[in-house]
């Protein structure tokens, strides 16, 4: 199916006056949208030299964007990689995807889990939320079927919903921010290049975006020469995210591993270390042992775990 809305076009950058009310450097003001301007005419669209990509430059002000799309065999994501020499004053960049999709509220990522915010306006409070912020993704879904888009870096965003006049379809539009030019205290401010990465991942669930927000972030890195590297702790189960493995701060030896389930919903895995360890315990998040909590479940060097929605562990194990 269709991930954009017919005859709308995403990758849509849009330049809005950017004149704050107080706070020029902090605030930004809901009657910026009033005015916009669609940055649609390209001084160059050629194919990428890789054979998967497409590089596109545009000039406005006195400033210059340059993006590649790519989208490699067997992906199921567009990377959207983008530069911009910016020497604007006062204005407010905006990157746009007008998606094909009906949803009474969105996902967005923030530390260990994700929460959902509304896609319309009928009250006050959600009103005043016309500007947004996110870590790794946002993620957008009607029963079935879902559209995330994933970043590397920026974290401001706003979502809005439309019915169109055409087929009486819904349009929720998901828009990332991307420069600011205030002019007080700093008026250099962001002033230069900047380098943003996203990535638009059609088709996907909850799950797919925690994924592809990890990968954006964190891409895998090729190293010779070493021979095969066994990991140093595997989980079986994809829900179940590892965001720390580390020595113990006291300095014995002892190995911690921190993760958390990122779905929202209650799971089972087996959480399998790569070396040999005598003992295991769980802490709190600054390593002190919790006197309360039974450890998991061993059998032989494998751990058993069970946890709850967003619930966020760190164990300590104790190195053979």
């Amino acid at each position: 199916r269709e991930t954009i809305a017919p005859d709308q076009a995403a990758n849509l950058l849009q330049l809005h006056p950017d004149f704050p009310n107080m706070w020029d450097a902090w605030d930004v003001d809901e009657f910026y949208r009033n005015t916009v301007t669609d940055l649609v005419d390209a001084d160059e669209v050629v194919p990428g030299e890789d054979g998967v990509s497409v590089r596109v430059v545009r000039s406005f002000g006195a400033s210059r964007v340059t993006q590649v799309l790519s989208l490699a065999a067997g992906e199921r994501r567009l990377g959207i990689d983008t530069e911009v020499d910016w020497h604007e004053t006062e204005k407010f960049l905006k990157l746009a995807f007008p998606l094909d999709v009906h949803a009474e509220r969105y996902a967005s990522e923030t530390q260990f889990g994700h929460f959902y915010r509304p896609t319309h306006t009928n009250t006050s409070w959600e009103a005043a939320k016309f500007e947004a912020c996110n870590h790794r993704f946002v993620h957008i879904e009607e029963p079935g079927w879902g559209v995330s888009l994933v970043n590397d870096s920026t974290y401001g965003h706003d979502v809005t919903r439309t019915v169109r006049d055409t087929d009486s379809g819904t349009t929720t539009t998901v828009r990332v921010s991307l420069l600011r030019a205030p002019r007080f205290p700093d008026p250099e401010t962001d002033q230069g290049v900047h380098r943003f990465r996203h990535a638009l991942v059609p088709g996907a669930g909850i799950g797919d975006a925690v994924r592809e927000g990890w990968r954006i972030n964190l891409p895998e890195r090729h190293v010779t020469g070493a021979g095969e590297v066994a990991p140093l702790v595997t989980v079986d189960q994809d829900a179940v995210v590892v965001t720390a493995v580390k020595l113990a701060d006291d300095g014995s030896g002892d190995v911690i591993v921190r993760f958390h389930e990122s779905r929202g919903a209650r799971t089972r895995a087996t959480l399998t270390p790569g070396f040999g360890f005598a003992g295991v315990t769980v802490t709190d998040l600054l390593e002190r042992p919790l006197a309360d909590t039974a450890a998991p479940e061993r059998d032989g060097d494998r751990l058993h775990l069970r946890l709850r929605a967003f619930e966020l562990v760190t164990l300590r194990l104790t190195r053979a």
